[in-house]
């Protein structure tokens, strides 16, 4: 089974990135970069440079027929740009179109609210991001994990790095689970 981690170049929160991907890779998945551009991505520790990873497919070349969920890793910056990129929204959108699971953590639903898909929809994140959701139609909850099954695929949701051992936790049993 591979999950697609969806990323801007620069960015996103390293730990909100690696430890979900190490949950993916010890449930036996495996976990594929996807990102704006090839080459490599620079991810963040807050506002600070971090490490570098490779991106193993772009938007353009990636389809979420290739894989059994998403994860959007949040950072500020990350979701931002993410945002404003067309395919990228289009690639987050496609896997509520097909009904696949995608679990986002903190700043990370910008890019759901770009793509229209949090309308109905229960979530939570950093914040910040309650008054953008509930203009989009969804209800903001300020809990540790969100998991939403009202709409066409399961929606995880985490408010910050501090919730991540319920959020990997939710995304290796939901991405687990056959499709309904």
């Amino acid at each position: 089974m591979k999950v697609a981690f969806l990323v801007a170049t620069e960015g996103v929160e390293q730990i909100e990135l690696t430890e979900p991907w190490q949950a993916v890779k010890d449930a036996g998945w495996t976990p594929e970069l996807v990102s704006t551009s090839s080459g490599e991505i620079q991810a963040f520790n807050h506002l600070d440079k971090a490490d570098t990873f490779p991106v193993d497919k772009t938007v353009s070349d990636a389809s979420a027929a290739d894989y059994a969920g998403l994860v959007l890793p949040g950072g500020v910056a990350n979701p931002d740009f993410l945002r404003l990129d067309r395919k990228a929204v289009a690639f987050a959108k496609s896997f509520f179109d097909a009904g696949k699971p995608v679990a986002v953590i903190c700043h990370g639903p910008w890019t759901l609210v770009e793509a229209g898909v949090v309308r109905g929809r229960t979530l939570t994140s950093w914040p910040s991001l309650r008054t953008d959701i509930e203009n989009a139609g969804g209800t903001w909850v300020d809990e540790q994990l969100q998991v939403c099954s009202n709409g066409p695929n399961k929606l995880i949701s985490s408010r910050k790095p501090d919730d991540l051992k319920v959020f990997c936790e939710a995304v290796v049993d939901e991405f687990g689970k056959p499709a309904d």
